[in-house]
């Protein structure tokens, strides 16, 4: 079935003043919506690859045919990035995780605080275009970035967090100020919403590890 554009889950005002309605609605009715034409009129193609779910396809993605691999590249990566981008943000967000989440990140980056400052600052020398993401990868929390709009699942990394730096997702109103982008949108990043893709990147990769783990079975005496 052809991909759909989700709709906002919340109004394209919601997260005034730190994200304008202006760019949320150019950002989702045109960006987001051109990903998905874009990547419906590629796998047209190749109807069969239309069955295969958006990160299946992301995870698969070195084994699209060739004359359609650097439109579904494209455009599958930037309808995914899109659709969890828009739910890791919500009114009135931001603050601090859950104690339980909080304590998850400081194993990895010592505390909340630092790994806000190591977030932000990959988002900041990123060059060009591109994401910053937090991915579950191996079990472990890490802060990575990809360019375009590529995926990390394309890498075998699950993003449970992620932060568009391309320039149509802040220049209308932070211009080419992109730290004070990045600082205004950590007052509404969804941390429920990360903190329940978090689980469910462990849940997934635990059932994936007991399907690969052959059943132990007695030899007959």
């Amino acid at each position: 079935m052809p991909y759909t554009l989700p709709p906002l889950p919340y109004d394209y005002a919601a997260l005034e003043p730190h994200i304008d309605a202006q760019t949320m609605r150019i950002h989702h009715d045109k960006h987001h919506r051109g990903y998905v034409d874009n990547l419906n009129a590629a796998l047209d193609k190749h109807p069969e690859w239309h069955m295969k779910g958006l990160e299946e396809l992301l995870i698969d993605i070195a084994h699209v045919p060739s004359d359609i691999l650097v439109a579904a590249r494209n455009n599958a990566g930037g309808h995914h990035n899109h659709s969890l981008f828009w739910l890791s943000m919500m009114a009135q967000g931001g603050g601090e995780p859950a104690s339980r989440f909080a304590t998850v990140i400081g194993a990895t980056f010592r505390t909340v605080a630092e790994f806000r400052e190591q977030f932000s600052h990959a988002a900041a020398a990123h060059f060009g275009s591109g994401w910053v993401w937090l991915v579950v990868h191996r079990g472990n929390l890490e802060i990575t970035t990809t360019s375009n709009q590529d995926s990390p699942l394309m890498e075998a990394k699950v993003p449970i967090l992620g932060l568009d730096v391309w320039e149509h997702a802040y220049y209308l109103k932070y211009q080419n100020r992109r730290a004070d982008y990045v600082a205004a949108w950590w007052n509404v990043v969804n941390w429920a919403e990360v903190a329940r893709r978090y689980d469910a990147a462990l849940e997934s990769a635990a059932g994936y590890q007991e399907r690969r783990t052959p059943k132990a079975t007695s030899r007959p005496r």
